[in-house]
């Protein structure tokens, strides 16, 4: 099967909507809900949960109070401040590093694994949708993603899907790396804004680097279309297509309020553009 992720070097773009909307087009295809630290394609698609399974992120500290001699090193050491005087360990600000472990002199120090979220495997009315819940503060996102995308794809074998439709995650850290590595194409939602632009500098940076061709997206190009000119005189110098360009529309706020795609709601010019931007990004795929 096929892979693309719809990313952003920054939030707020519009990469979920268009995440969404690529979803109805698709045919055969498994959705895969990736931004893991603030997953939200479950709330337009109201999913039905088929499978639901632990994900252990970073493990922690636990203390064998039995074992232990009260000689303070742990405390002293740990510099994130998650062992108490009463050598009890706060389970929210310890980040596994295993120092505690290693200076203990009684080991009365293990390290055991800590459920930091779960994943799911969802059916909706656009197909099956792979996703995942990280509690607040939880660590390993970039793990997390990989079990999202390693769902994805189990699941598209076993149901011979030929597309993986990636709702990636914003920024160019571990989880979009995580998210774009191995892929057949990085979809790349930006807008006419300095910091936008700034972002989509570097995120077509990270793509290159890993191999992943690209192509850019312009969404709301009709609020500064100077800026506008500048993204595509950047793509066009560097070789990276624009599939296309979407103008400022309130119909985007009226889609999300419905709890629907942009394809689902009467058709619209808007919807027709990101019909034309999806049939592009066929032909990049297929190439």
């Amino acid at each position: 099967m096929k892979q693309v992720a719809i990313i952003s070097g920054k939030g707020g773009t519009g990469k979920s909507s268009l995440a969404l909307a690529f979803a109805s087009l698709a045919k055969n295809a498994v959705l895969a809900d990736c931004d893991v630290d603030a997953s939200n394609l479950h709330i337009i698609l109201d999913p039905l949960i088929l499978d639901t399974k632990e994900f252990m992120g970073m493990p922690i500290a636990n203390i064998d109070k039995s074992k232990c001699t009260h000689c303070l090193k742990c405390f002293f050491k740990c510099k994130f401040g998650a062992i108490t005087k009463d050598i009890d360990v706060l389970e929210s600000l310890c980040e596994g590093c295993k120092v505690c472990l290693l200076v203990c002199p009684a080991d009365a120090i293990q390290m055991e694994d800590k459920v930091s979220g779960y994943t799911y495997v969802s059916k909706t009315r656009l197909g099956p949708l792979v996703h995942a819940y990280l509690k607040p503060g939880a660590e390993a996102s970039g793990k997390l993603v990989n079990e999202v995308r390693k769902n994805a794809i189990d699941l598209s074998i076993k149901e011979n899907k030929d597309l993986i439709i990636i709702d990636g995650p914003p920024g160019i850290g571990c989880p979009v790396i995580s998210t774009i590595t191995g892929i057949n194409l990085s979809i790349i939602v930006t807008e006419p804004s300095f910091s936008a632009i700034h972002d989509l500098e570097r995120i077509i940076e990270v793509s290159k680097h890993f191999g992943v061709r690209s192509v850019v997206c312009i969404n709301k190009s009709d609020i500064n279309t100077d800026n506008t000119a500048m993204i595509k005189d950047y793509c066009r110098k560097n070789n990276v297509p624009v599939a296309g360009e979407l103008p400022y529309d309130p119909i985007v706020s009226m889609a999300i309020v419905s709890r629907k795609t942009l394809i689902e709601l009467p058709d619209s010019e808007f919807s027709l553009k990101i019909i034309e931007i999806w049939e592009k990004i066929m032909d990049f795929i297929e190439d």
